[in-house]
């Protein structure tokens, strides 16, 4: 399974592809749209729109992981980053795949084991993970670390009605057991 991780931005878009074989992830890719400052808004999110296109024509990822909006400085960044992730959506959409979002404490504990890992412990484990020479960019390293969390949580899911099927029914005390009663 190829899964593309985004980590949706109003000037650097991150992306990160990785994929499940043999029960291993591996890199397969991972760069940074940098938004053209001199474009209009409207030419710049056609810019990110295009540009997200491409990654998904070139790559062909079977799933898609998007980190959810956060916290931004300002009214305006947060329209202006909801615009961005608007246009990333609406490439994601038109390409025809599944997408998967994920706040960014999930994908650091994904990643990390903790919901509140700085930027550098998220580049360091994903560095780690995916056996890169080096440490990636900020941005593409959160988009990695989202491809690797939608990955990691896709498998818990393939494996969850497997072992369903082994675990003994719980038992539940009585005096676990209540009710609670409305008047009439």
């Amino acid at each position: 399974m190829r899964i593309l991780g985004i980590d949706p931005g109003s000037s650097v878009t991150g992306y990160g592809v990785v994929e499940r074989r043999d029960g291993r992830l591996l890199h397969v890719a991972h760069g940074t749209v940098r938004m053209p400052p001199q474009l209009s808004l409207p030419q710049r999110l056609d810019h990110l729109y295009r540009t997200v296109s491409d990654v998904l024509a070139g790559h062909t990822p079977d799933s898609v992981a998007v980190e959810t909006v956060f916290v931004a400085a300002s009214p305006r960044s947060a329209l202006v980053l909801g615009q961005a992730r608007g246009a990333i959506l609406a490439a994601l959409a038109a390409g025809g795949l599944p997408v998967n979002e994920y706040a960014p404490t999930r994908i650091k504990r994904a990643v990390t084991g903790n919901g509140r890992a700085s930027k550098e412990q998220v580049q360091a484990m994903v560095k780690r993970l995916l056996a890169l020479d080096r440490v990636p960019a900020s941005d593409a390293a959160d988009a990695l670390a989202a491809a690797i969390a939608h990955a990691n949580a896709s498998r818990i899911e393939a494996l969850a009605p497997a072992l369903a099927g082994s675990r003994q029914p719980r038992r539940r005390s009585r005096s676990a057991a209540f009710s609670v009663r409305r008047p009439h």
